[in-house]
């Protein structure tokens, strides 16, 4: 059967279109400096959002009106498994991401668990193999269950780690199953209430022990993805041990992981963070630790993690730019780890929202890529730092200047002058790449 009877398979037809089921500016196959957009972007669609998810709020129930749900919660997974590759299918979407309780329900106990992720996984990969579709990345869930209150890796409790171990062993094996080219961790409740009964440097050694551990098997398995952190603040931790890209990087440098992890950054997660979504880009880039990015925005009127499907062309537009930067995100790719808002409930409003997120990216993509081939940021760094080309900063930066010597420089010339940076201005410039 088919979910979406009203919607032919979507295709690039321009800005002037009328049509709402189309691309105005995503065209997979246009070629941005050098390659295909669609090469750039490697869009992947979220499971858990795009199937799971109902609609409802802390305030509100369920709204979303979902035509997949069966008699039982395996048959409602397998209908949910056929929905989700025509949605990919009908968005032209290469590649997809999952959590574990997302394709499959947990049953009773963990060995059900298992034996359900088997057979859907089974069926996933029927799908992938008719429809070239590919996994982008997947991961366990080791936050919802009660079980993990005070963590997964970071708990207290034993037998508690022991189920995440395995959950993430039995990822590694779907992961080897269908080809995936990330795995990531996703520490939802990796972090602590108080330190008046939590010692911090076990809670973290513990969780570095799980990532050696999952690169080990990796290697036993002769299947080793590019493993991912995905840094998120607070929410529901107070104090989250993954709070952003920085302290992400500090944990990874600690405990010797910088040759096995990478970064998993979220635009809403940067927000909560109290940062742009290229300044987190910016860090992982200037530690070589860039591998895949989730693309979703979020409301700052709102004090949580909304989720929102990206349309603000200026934020993607630098963030884009961060990627070309760093050469492009392959093997990673951009995951719409995005919800519709409450009020699109209809089913064909998923694909109306992958649709308004392919093209503010596809617009950022070339906005960024106009800004690239003009030098524009190139220049304004040039200007900025003129000052440590020549002369006695030119020394500093190749390390001929000490401090009795800088004191000597320092006493012996005028006071500094000082230019303005003419932000504003730059600002203003900035705008005309905004297409």
């Amino acid at each position: 059967m088919t979910y979406f009877p009203n919607v032919e398979k979507i295709k690039y037809e321009g800005s002037n279109t009328t049509n709402q089921f189309a691309f105005r500016h995503y065209n997979s196959e246009e070629i941005v400096l050098g390659k295909p957009m669609k090469e750039h972007l490697r869009f992947a669609i979220a499971y858990w959002h795009t199937m799971t998810q109902d609609g409802s709020d802390p305030f509100g129930n369920p709204i979303n009106q979902r035509p997949w749900f069966g008699k039982t919660p395996m048959e409602t997974a397998r209908n949910r498994v056929e929905a989700f590759f025509e949605i990919c299918e009908k968005l032209g979407a290469e590649y997809f991401c999952f959590h574990d309780v997302d394709i499959a329900p947990e049953g009773e106990s963990l060995a059900e668990f298992f034996a359900n992720l088997d057979e859907i996984t089974d069926l996933i990969k029927e799908k992938m193999d008719q429809t070239g579709v590919k996994l982008l990345w997947n991961t366990a869930n080791m936050f919802s269950n009660a079980r993990f209150v005070n963590g997964a890796a970071s708990t207290n409790n034993a037998e508690v780690y022991a189920i995440a171990a395995a959950q993430v062993k039995k990822g590694l094996d779907i992961s080897k199953k269908l080809g995936g080219q990330n795995y990531v961790f996703w520490g939802g409740r990796e972090g602590y209430e108080t330190l008046l009964n939590t010692n911090m440097s076990f809670e973290q050694e513990n969780i570095a022990r799980l990532f050696k551990m999952a690169v080990a098997y990796g290697e036993k398995i002769s299947h080793k993805p590019q493993f991912l952190i995905e840094p998120k603040p607070k929410e529901p931790a107070k104090h989250q041990y993954d709070f952003d890209a920085a302290t992400t990087m500090a944990f990874i440098q600690k405990y010797g992981l910088e040759g096995d992890l990478k970064l998993n950054l979220e635009a809403n997660h940067a927000t909560l963070a109290g940062h742009t979504f290229e300044h987190e880009i910016a860090v992982a880039r200037s530690y070589d630790a860039l591998g895949s990015l989730d693309a979703n925005q979020g409301d700052v009127l709102l004090g949580w993690d909304t989720d929102e499907f990206p349309t603000n062309i200026y934020d993607v537009t630098l963030a884009m730019y961060e990627v070309l930067e760093n050469g492009g995100i392959a093997p990673g790719g951009i995951n719409f780890d995005s919800k519709v808002r409450r009020s699109s409930f209809e089913v064909d409003d998923l694909l109306l929202a992958h649709i308004a997120g392919m093209d503010t990216f596809a617009r950022g993509l070339k906005s960024a890529a106009k800004l690239k081939e003009d030098g524009f940021f190139d220049r304004l760094k040039e200007e900025r730092y003129a000052s440590f080309e020549k002369g006695i900063g030119k020394k500093i930066v190749e390390n001929q200047e000490n401090l009795e010597s800088l004191t000597e420089y320092a006493l012996s010339h005028d006071e500094p002058t000082m230019t303005s940076s003419h932000i504003e201005y730059i600002k203003n410039l900035l705008n005309d790449y905004l297409v």
